[in-house]
This record gives C-alpha cells, structure tokens and sequence, in this order.
C-alpha cells in the first residue's frame, strides 16, 4: 500500500488528506495520505528519510517550503524559477521535488474563466511566496505587463527583479497599477478570516477582466463580492487548492485524477466543517 503525507508545524488545518482521500476513494486505490505534524528542527530528518518512515512522497507546508528545497537533489523547473517546494517524491533513490503552486493557480483559472491568458496587464496584490508563484506562472503564459502592488514596496521591487518585465508598485500606487488590468490577482492575506479586507477600487480595469482571490477561508471575499456587483469573472481560491494537489497525487498513486465537482463539494464540506467548530 503506498502512502504520502503533508508535513507541516502546524499542519491540523491541512485539506490535503480531504482531497487525496477522495481521490484515493474515486479510484479505488489501496493507498492512504495523512498529516503529520513535524517541528521546523525535526524536519531535514524527517525528510531525508521519508522512505524509512514508509512514505512515497509528500506535500510540504509552511514553514517548511524553502527547506525543503534545499534538501531535494533534483528539482523541476518550477521549484527552481520558485525557490521553493511544496511536493516531493522519490526518484532513483534521490528526493526530488517541485512546486505546484503555480501550476494550481493557472489550472484553476483554465477551468473557471477560460480565455483569461489571452494578454493584457495582470495585477498580483502581494509580494510574499505566493505571488512568487503566480508571477512565475504568468510570465510562462505569456504576459509581459505583470504589475506587483505591495504595501512595502521594496519587497514587490524585490520580487520584479527576479523576474523580468514584472514591475514593483507600492499601495499608494494602486490605482495607476489597476488601469486598464486584464487580470488581478490577490494573493497576500488581505481579506483572509481575521485579517483586514483588501479594499480596492476596480473602476480602473479592464470590462472583460478576471478577479481572483487565493484566499479560499471566507470563500467569498470582499474582492470577490465586488467583482462580481460589478459584472467582472470572479474566481475564487478553492480551485487552486485542489489543482495545485493533481500533480503529486499522479507521482506518489500512479493515476492522474480530475478536479470534480464531487471533489469541490467534499473540500467545501469539510471547511465549512471545520468553521463551525470554531464558532
């Protein structure tokens, strides 16, 4: 029976074994995926021995992306251009990885606004590993006006420099960095559960334009609200979620599964689930 993992500290809110048991389910495989939380000094062992553990692979969590990075001896191109990995596997012995994030985040967009890399500006709000992801992505479909608005605006500069022609643009900035947007993307915590809401005005964009939120706890963000009151295509940060887990779930089960929407209604089950328990 092969298994896998997502380490994280913590790693109790995790959704993977949600979405990999479902498929696990779906397919009728004899496999198992489960969490196992594993403290930021206990990791490069934890790691490094994952097949002693009984594990075929893994996804990683924060904090633990960037290590585990660097502990992989190969790594595809993604977890590269990223510098960090966030699935692994065993290859030949070696600890290879990855970083699905993007793929998860391009995957989504495909499936829920088709058309939406057609070209244009993109916004992406934020500046941390997220946006590292997206911004990669984008510059891989082809976008060649990517605009990064952060509240401190060194890190967006940071960040633009590392990948060319994306541009850096602080908070005060925010609407000249909106003007005539194809795309805008959140992916800094604003408008998270418990976070301060990202209150922007989208006058400025383009009528055909696509709104995405990665946040995904409320599913329904404020940003999102407002696209969609203003006739924009709102995509919200589920999708990613489940995308982003295809490609492991293919490495470490040997079937490749499909974003349903039996998997979206058992993802969406278990977050409402789980906020219940918390009011």
């Amino acid at each position: 029976m092969k298994r896998a993992c997502v380490i994280g500290w913590p790693v109790s809110h995790s959704l993977s074994p949600v979405i990999h048991g479902y498929w696990l389910e779906e397919h009728g495989l004899e496999g198992e995926y489960v969490k196992r939380p594993v403290e930021p000094k206990d990791f490069e062992s934890f790691l490094t021995n994952l097949g002693a553990h009984g594990f075929a692979g893994a996804n990683v969590t924060v904090p633990h992306k960037i290590e585990a990075y660097r502990l992989c001896a190969l790594r595809d191109a993604a977890a590269q251009a990223i510098g960090a990995v966030n699935t692994v596997w065993l290859e030949g012995g070696k600890l290879a990885g990855s970083n699905t994030d993007a793929y998860g985040f391009a995957a989504n967009l495909d499936s829920e606004s088709p058309g939406w890399d057609r070209g244009g500006p993109a916004v992406v709000v934020g500046a941390g590993g997220a946006a590292r992801a997206i911004v990669w992505a984008l510059i891989q479909r082809g976008f060649e006006d990517v605009r990064i608005v952060n509240r401190t605006e060194a890190r967006a500069e940071e960040l633009a420099a590392a990948f060319p022609p994306a541009r850096a643009f602080g908070f005060d900035a925010m609407d000249r960095a909106l003007k005539d947007a194809q795309l805008v993307v959140n992916s800094s915590t604003l408008g998270m559960a418990g976070a301060p809401p990202l209150d922007i005005g989208l006058s400025a964009i383009g009528i055909n334009a696509t709104i995405c939120d990665i946040v995904y706890h409320p599913l329904q963000t404020s940003l999102l609200k407002q696209a969609k009151e203003g006739g924009w295509t709102a995509v919200d940060g589920l999708g990613m979620l489940l995308h982003q887990a295809v490609p492991g779930f293919e490495r470490w089960f040997g079937v490749r599964p499909t974003v349903s929407p039996g998997l979206r209604e058992r993802a969406l089950a278990a977050v409402t689930a789980r906020e219940s328990a918390r009011t």
